[in-house]
């Protein structure tokens, strides 16, 4: 699970309240945790995975170049799988060496080895999940400047240094001020551990609060798109945009589920945190509280993983293509799955000279700035680019509205 706690706890003199929840089961919670975070990995993995079915088998003909939003949402669901990685490596270390986590106290400080592996998993932990809430910011900006057409391709190499300069930046300044003077004598008290929980969750507030709003006004954008100068939202339209505003509403559900409890328990803990007597009996209930979101952290926190890539892409299967050269060809967006089983596209996408009718339609609806015009759709819905273009065949007014 991702949680500031989990560096908190790797000082010696640490906190009522960190103790209180990170003593409380352990065996168990690993158990938990380890159990969450390999079924997450393993078939997240599965999800991004080529495979053989959908419009990649239909014909021989090269597919455009993936958006920058469809790069984004594989980088995410990379750092998820890092991040999942971390917390097996974790918990798996702190059940089969339980004397290493006893080394973690004032009077054995003289064995350093404890606290570093506590210290850099913590931090492994933390960096690709923080690096994971970037990217979901960017990509909803990103979605929203295409819509704009003001962002592309070139966007993503600004993208990389914002996510992973500030994932960085923020990890190793608030571990630096939790663990001043050092890691055998951190100081006591709330001061030194407030900027590392603001750096922690900074990035997750950043999502839950501006997302909703870049997600609410690119809907808007493309509802406006869709219908173009001449003022036509047809049923095909109207079904685009519905598809894209659920993308959205999947996207934010999976993120509130997977990390609103962080912060719910962090304020249960730091109310604890804040009392002489944290063990009194008109706590008992905001104790329970508070433990029963720990628990739920360590299921939800891993599963974020898994559940991303349903919401980006549906599921994808496990007709997994092995085939060296299909890998080559591999687009980073699924957009396979969605695409065949798509009613909108319906037969049109059985027949292989559409990937090419799509290939040379695209050429054409190239805008002054060199982005495709269709891509303003294409990059927030999988195989919505060939929705598009069948659109365009359909309904000649909306064909003079991408262009």
């Amino acid at each position: 699970m991702a949680s500031p706690r989990l560096e908190t706890f790797c000082c010696p003199n640490r906190d009522a309240s960190t103790e209180f929840v990170i003593t409380f089961q352990p065996l168990f919670f690993g158990a938990i945790c380890i159990g969450s975070a390999t079924l997450s990995l393993i078939f997240s993995i599965l999800q991004i995975l080529p495979k053989r079915r959908g419009y990649r088998r239909l014909g021989q003909y090269p597919l455009p170049k993936p958006a920058s939003s469809s790069r984004i949402l594989f980088i995410i669901s990379i750092c998820d799988i890092l991040g999942c990685a971390g917390i097996i490596v974790r918990s798996s270390i702190w059940l089969g060496l339980p004397n290493l986590v006893r080394g973690i106290n004032v009077a054995n400080n003289s064995d350093m080895w404890p606290e570093v592996f506590c210290v850099g998993s913590a931090m492994w932990i933390q960096l690709f999940f923080s690096a994971s809430f970037w990217w979901t910011f960017c990509y909803a900006v990103d979605v929203f400047l295409v819509v704009r057409r003001s962002a592309g391709i070139s966007t993503i190499i600004l993208y990389h240094m914002i996510t992973w300069g500030l994932a960085v930046l923020l990890c190793v300044e608030g571990v630096a001020m939790l663990y001043y003077t050092s890691i055998s004598s951190c100081e006591n008290g709330l001061q030194h551990a407030i900027p590392h929980y603001i750096t922690t969750y900074a990035p997750l507030m950043l999502v839950l609060i501006v997302n909703p709003t870049l997600f609410a006004r690119t809907v808007s954008a493309v509802t406006a798109l869709l219908k173009g100068r001449q003022g036509i939202y047809t049923k095909n339209e109207r079904r685009l945009g519905t598809e894209i505003k659920i993308r959205f509403f999947k996207i934010m559900l999976v993120f509130f589920i997977c990390w609103l409890p962080n912060i719910i328990n962090e304020s249960l803990l730091f109310y604890l945190e804040m009392q002489t007597d944290i063990k009194a009996s008109d706590l008992k209930n905001i104790r329970n509280t508070a433990l029963i979101t720990w628990f739920i952290m360590g299921i939800l926190n891993p599963m974020s993983g898994f559940l991303n890539t349903l919401a980006f892409h549906g599921w994808t299967g496990f007709d997994v293509d092995c085939s060296l050269q299909r890998r080559r060809e591999l687009a980073w967006d699924s957009a396979s799955t969605s695409a065949a089983n798509n009613p909108i596209v319906g037969s049109t996408l059985l027949y292989q000279s559409h990937v090419q009718e799509a290939k040379n339609m695209t050429s054409k609806n190239i805008k002054g700035n060199g982005q495709p015009a269709s891509d303003a759709i294409s990059v927030l819905s999988e195989g919505s680019l060939y929705r598009i273009q069948t659109f365009h065949n359909m309904h000649p007014v909306c064909n003079k509205a991408f262009n």
